[in-house]
């Protein structure tokens, strides 16, 4: 046993190795990806600011936030607040750039648009949005705030393209509140659904797709469902167990002669699903894992879900998936509603369930890797500055990784890959603070080296 550890250690590590082509040239590539980014900013300053504020979200800082990032580049801390939390630079043009860039580089016609709320943990209740809510990933009501996230998965990869605030009606409602942290008088109180839809308003047109998903936050209305609907959008949305649904593959009751002709009654999704037989279920090789195959049970059923007043009763496609047991040894059950024609293979809707998971891979990474949550800004203008470029700077991180991924294009996919994605992007962070070191010690030698390009001479 111990022999086979040490084997299989030597083959991780070495798996783990970068090769020196990956990172070569990285600063000129930072250097030219924060371009069209930062070309919105004007003034040189603000220029500047940002290419140092995202090689900071880049690095390999415990905490991503103002005060760490303006010490580890050896700036005053008063100006990079200023820049982040109350400089009214607009941050719409740099989200509609990386847009563009997503949907140029990863778009697919097939490609999925992914709703996925994600909470950030906070103290205190001066800072804009926070309260007591549903904090989804963290799955208890909490002191926080909550963002909405739109991502794009297609084959190629996945990443986040847009993001808002969510104001809860408390804070919609508080003027004092509202001018403290300064937020717009046009802003008035949206729900988690209105949001996502404008920002698929915005930016669906620039990210090729076939599909809308999100989770059981967003597929739990009746109403959103009806609003893509509307706009001719075809949906995968999670929804939660005690969705009521009503079987139309079942025969009804027997009509007795008189009134109406009887239905089939609604009942909790999960009572239902509890009903089926084995032979209900479909076995899907969905992908390699990072530990073994994932493989999915898939049942589909017409069905009609009770919904919400003043919602036409609509017709739908009804998924259920199921996984392998958690940790705990119980199965994890996912229901899905979705309007895709009764013939669309179980498969590609296996593809889009993937798809999902992914964007909240991408949630994960961008709070781990790109400092996400680590913010401690108060206004309504510095949430979405900080937010922005922590997404231009995860965005940064998937492209350098899958161009590493295609130097190790003649790996094992089933674990190469996957190895070798975690040590570039790794490599990467610690070879941004190498140049953010060099880029302090070059300020202190030359009179105006307070971008990136001033590294090139060194």
């Amino acid at each position: 046993m111990d022999r086979r550890f040490d084997v299989r250690k030597r083959e991780i590590l070495k798996e783990a190795e970068v090769k020196p082509q990956v990172i070569k040239g990285m600063l000129n590539r930072l250097e030219k990806f924060a371009e069209p980014f930062v070309a919105s900013l004007g003034r040189l300053e603000r220029r500047e600011h940002a290419q140092v504020y995202i090689a900071g979200l880049l690095s390999d800082l415990e905490r991503k936030n103002v005060e760490s990032i303006a010490y580890r580049h050896d700036q005053e801390r008063v100006n990079l607040q200023r820049f982040i939390g109350l400089s009214p630079w607009e941050h719409q043009p740099l989200l509609a750039e990386l847009a563009c860039q997503v949907g140029s580089q990863l778009g697919q016609d097939d490609g999925v648009i992914v709703f996925d709320p994600s909470a950030h943990k906070k103290c205190g209740n001066d800072s804009v949005g926070v309260q007591r809510q549903w904090l989804g990933r963290l799955g208890k009501i909490d002191n926080g705030q909550v963002g909405i996230y739109m991502g794009y998965a297609s084959r190629k990869d996945h990443a986040l393209v847009d993001t808002r605030l969510y104001l809860p009606k408390e804070w919609a409602k508080d003027k004092a509140r509202r001018k403290k942290c300064g937020i717009p008088k046009k802003i008035r109180y949206r729900t988690r659904h209105e949001l996502a839809l404008e920002m698929l308003a915005t930016n669906g047109k620039n990210l090729p797709h076939r599909w809308i998903a999100g989770d059981d936050e967003m597929g739990r209305s009746s109403r959103f469902r009806r609003d893509l609907r509307a706009l001719d959008e075809q949906y995968l949305l999670d929804v939660p167990s005690n969705t009521n649904i009503r079987d139309l593959e079942v025969e009804p009751p027997v009509y007795s002669g008189r009134g109406r002709f009887p239905k089939q009654p609604f009942q909790r999704v999960d009572v239902w699903r509890d009903s089926l037989g084995k032979d209900a279920w479909t076995r899907i090789d969905v992908r390699d894992g990072e530990k073994c195959p994932l493989v999915l049970e898939i049942v589909k059923r017409r069905v009609s879900a009770r919904t919400e007043r003043s919602c036409r009763e609509a017709t739908e496609e009804l998924l259920v998936v199921t996984r392998s047991p958690d940790e705990n040894h119980k199965m994890k059950y996912d229901y899905h509603l979705s309007n895709a024609h009764p013939d669309t293979p179980l498969e590609e809707l296996a593809r889009v369930v993937k798809a999902e998971h992914r964007i909240e891979d991408c949630l994960k990474r961008a709070k781990s890797e790109a400092g996400l949550s680590d913010y401690e800004v108060r206004t309504w203008a510095g949430w979405y500055h900080h937010q922005t470029l922590s997404l231009i700077a995860t965005w940064f991180l998937i492209k350098e990784t899958r161009r590493g991924k295609k130097v190790y294009s003649g790996v094992d996919r089933a674990t190469g890959s996957h190895f070798a994605g975690y040590a570039v992007a790794t490599r990467v962070r610690l070879e941004i603070s190498k140049l953010v070191d060099a880029l302090c010690q070059a300020k202190k030698r030359t009179p105006r080296a307070g971008s990136l390009s001033s590294l090139q001479a060194t």
